[in-house]
């Protein structure tokens, strides 16, 4: 399914997208004569997870480092076949989803550069008073599932870990497109979601829920997610670019933490269609997760991530299983 899906990415975008030139460390910006071209490809819609993104666009950083920057939404396959075939230059992934991408036979050559925020802040909500405050609360409710092997023993693990019955939790279809409805009309128990926009928009509903984060709850879930990443091909010949991007992305996301009523701003205006009081609130939660406790933001501590690809290898969700380092680096990031 990689390659079919990097065949189909790279035929439908071939016409639009232009292949991005090379400048090697060291070089100035202002050396060419045109601006280095950057495709940027969303995970998904935009939302506040990309807001320093919009926010370094916005304020002039991206122009200052001599890049032209596109934001683009993601084919079906999502960001990684397009970064990883050359027709974009960055994009959003995640950890755990990025895992399988990066061994075997049809590994794709891609890693994560930055991450975007610094702890995993996804979990399971569910209406509150039903007894889901505690993984075991899970057992004879309706859970809307992808049916994903990392996903599903993510959930073995806490659930169990908590004293209950993994097999006892429904496991249903993840038709979810409104958290809010699906909750209210009791059509599901419990999903899984991240709380910095869909916890916080049951917040703005009046919607009163009861959730537990799987970071709080294992260690071992506290991985990156979301990340930014790109193409190993393009970080080998363009280090300098590569640098440049992230400095400016960065300043982007440290503006966004000090100021997320401008930033919340920012988003809106490039993305109209989004509700303001949602971003705003969002963009208030993630202030505080956007640098958190790191030293700089998009830094990855290799004991977290080597951690959770450890624990994969340990429960048999790789195959073959993944070395230690793999898929990450800091290198690209402003020392």
């Amino acid at each position: 399914m990689k390659k079919i899906w990097t065949a189909v990415a790279v035929t439908a975008l071939a016409l639009s997208l232009a292949a991005c030139g090379s400048r090697k460390e060291g070089a100035p910006s202002g050396s060419a004569k045109k601006p280095e071209k950057i495709t940027f490809v969303l995970d998904w819609a935009p939302n506040t997870n990309h807001t320093g993104l919009y926010v370094a666009q916005e304020k002039g950083y991206f122009e200052e480092a001599g890049l032209e920057v596109e934001i683009v939404q993601p084919p079906e396959g999502g960001a990684e076949i397009l970064v990883a075939s050359g027709k974009a230059q960055f994009g959003v992934s995640f950890q755990d989803t990025m895992a399988p991408a990066l061994v075997g036979d049809d590994a794709l050559p891609i890693k994560a550069v930055a991450a975007i925020l610094q702890h995993n802040t996804s979990g399971i909500i569910s209406r509150k008073g039903e007894g889901l405050d505690t993984p075991k609360g899970m057992e004879g409710k309706k859970y809307a599932t992808w049916e994903s092997p990392i996903e599903l023993a993510t959930l073995q693990n806490v659930v169990e870990g908590s004293g209950g019955d993994f097999s006892q939790v429904q496991r249903i279809p993840n038709t979810v497109t409104d958290e809010v409805s699906a909750l209210k009309t009791n059509s599901v128990d419990a999903i899984w979601i991240f709380y910095g926009w869909a916890g916080v928009k049951t917040e703005l509903d009046g919607l009163e829920t009861d959730y537990f984060a799987f970071s709080d709850l294992n260690p071992v879930f506290d991985y990156y997610t979301p990340v930014v990443i790109s193409g190993n091909r393009f970080l080998e010949e363009n280090p300098g670019i590569a640098k440049s991007f992230l400095a400016a992305l960065g300043k982007g996301y440290e503006d966004a933490a000090r100021d997320p009523q401008q930033a919340a701003d920012i988003l809106c205006r490039a993305v109209p269609e989004l509700d303001p009081k949602l971003v705003l609130k969002s963009q208030q939660y993630l202030a505080g997760q956007y640098l958190a406790d790191a030293p700089s933001w998009g830094y990855m501590d290799p004991k977290r991530w080597n951690g959770f690809y450890s624990w994969l290898n340990d429960n048999g969700l790789s195959d073959p299983k993944l070395p230690e380092n793999i898929g990450f680096t800091n290198d690209y990031l402003p020392k």
